[in-house]
């Protein structure tokens, strides 16, 4: 008996499951639409946050970054947004840059078109009221993407989808000791995805992430990476910020 027509559809199917699975969660993939993941250089790195804004660790975080004069991209959830107002401002005022996160964090592979919609605007809307214009970037909760998303996301407006070349992990439970070891991967051209926020609600306990960056902040800058905001890397522009040679710490 030849089994070959049986079996070949079947394999089919499972390589083109497969191949979808990897589309929507794999965070090179682009089979859905093109993302940025690296920073285009081996000298620069990219520091982004998602969840927040968090009233519990952000300020904190602003006050770290600023003492390193760092820049960072915080991808931001609306209704928080809209809980934090003042929050939002003091991150922009600091001169991050600011993404859409959805407005309440669910996975975007099992919504329709008209709700992905619905998530995107009301983070776009929330974020406008408060600071005037509407992100150009936005990154999926989870990094889980499907096929309705990039046609979503150009209606309105956003430019890009942003993914990550290193996620720690950091909004596990876990001593800082293990997120700091987990953080020497990180290498330049690199964009990196932590988390100031806990899409579940506000007041999420992210102190681990806070040590480890006192830990590797100066680290990287004495490496000499210099640090990049997502409107660099989208538009090409050289746009790093880095603090003087003498205001680094040894």
């Amino acid at each position: 008996m030849n089994l070959w027509p049986i079996i070949a559809p079947a394999a089919l199917a499972a390589a083109g499951a497969g191949l979808a699975s990897w589309g929507a969660m794999g965070p090179s993939a682009q089979l859905f639409g093109p993302t940025l993941r690296r920073t285009g250089s081996d000298k620069t790195l990219a520091l982004t946050f998602d969840d927040g804004p968090n009233p519990a660790i952000t300020p904190r975080l602003l006050d770290l970054l600023e003492q390193h004069h760092v820049r960072a991209t915080f991808f931001l959830i609306g209704r928080f947004v809209r809980a934090c107002p003042d929050l939002v401002r003091e991150v922009a005022a600091r001169g991050h840059r600011i993404g859409n996160h959805t407005d309440t964090h669910p996975n975007l592979i099992w919504l329709s078109r008209a709700r992905i919609r619905e998530e995107l605007v009301r983070c776009q809307e929330s974020i406008a009221e408060v600071l005037g214009s509407a992100p150009l970037w936005m990154r999926p909760p989870y990094g889980y993407r499907g096929p309705h998303l990039d046609a979503v996301v150009h209606q309105q407006g956003i430019t890009n989808v942003v993914m990550w070349s290193v996620i720690v992990g950091d909004w596990k439970p876990q001593p800082a000791a293990r997120l700091i070891a987990r953080l020497r991967s990180v290498r330049g051209s690199d964009m990196v995805v932590l988390h100031d926020g806990d899409h579940r609600a506000l007041g999420g306990d992210r102190q681990r992430t806070l040590t480890a960056l006192e830990h590797w902040l100066p680290r990287w800058l004495d490496a000499g990476l210099e640090f990049v905001t997502v409107d660099a890397i989208a538009g090409g522009a050289s746009q790093a910020q880095h603090p003087p040679r003498g205001n680094r710490r040894n």
